[in-house]
């Protein structure tokens, strides 16, 4: 089962490792620095639209990130 916590690791890990400043990725999505921060902190995850443009804008797998791997069990 996927947890929050693990998809709120790998936007932890996609931000940080993307090298872009939380200003510069708050300016990219037009939302504020203080959310980006919050992102960060694990305080709060990103609304779906904002988590897609931030995907793209990190080149970071939105499959990845959610953990899913492969096909869903049926």
């Amino acid at each position: 089962m996927i947890t929050l916590d693990q998809i709120r690791t790998r936007i932890i890990e996609a931000i940080k490792q993307s090298g872009l400043t939380q200003t510069e990725i708050a300016n990219r999505l037009g939302i504020g620095q203080q959310t980006v921060s919050e992102y960060l902190r694990g305080k709060s995850l990103p609304a779906l639209d904002t988590f897609a443009n931030l995907c793209a804008m990190l080149d970071a797998d939105a499959n990845d990130v959610l953990c899913i791997t492969g096909k869903p069990n049926r």
